[in-house]
C-alpha cells in the first residue's frame, strides 16, 4: 500500500510545468527560469497546505543554488 506524499505530488506537478513552459526542444532538459519555478512552487505549496513554509524555503534555497550554476535556469534533474 502506498501513502499519498504531498511533496512527491508537488514535484510531479513541477516536472509537468517545466515540460510545458520550457523553450527547450522536446526531450531536452526542460529548463525554466528560477523566478518562474519559485513562483509556481510557492503557489502550489500554499494551496497544498501540507508542506511547511520552512520546508519550502529550504527546498527553494537548494534549487536556487543549482540554478545559479546554470545561468539561473532550473532543470528537472535539480529536484
Amino acid at each position: 500500500i502506498s501513502c499519498w506524499n504531498p511533496l512527491q505530488s508537488l514535484l510531479s506537478s513541477m516536472t509537468q510545468a517545466c515540460e510545458i513552459l520550457t523553450r527547450d526542444p522536446e526531450g531536452g532538459a526542460a529548463r525554466i527560469p528560477f523566478e518562474t519555478f519559485s513562483f509556481l512552487y510557492l503557489y502550489l505549496a500554499s494551496i497544498d497546505g501540507e508542506i511547511s513554509k520552512a520546508e519550502t524555503k529550504v527546498f527553494l534555497l537548494g534549487i536556487k543554488e543549482q540554478a545559479d550554476k546554470h545561468s539561473g535556469m532550473v532543470l528537472v534533474r535539480h529536484f
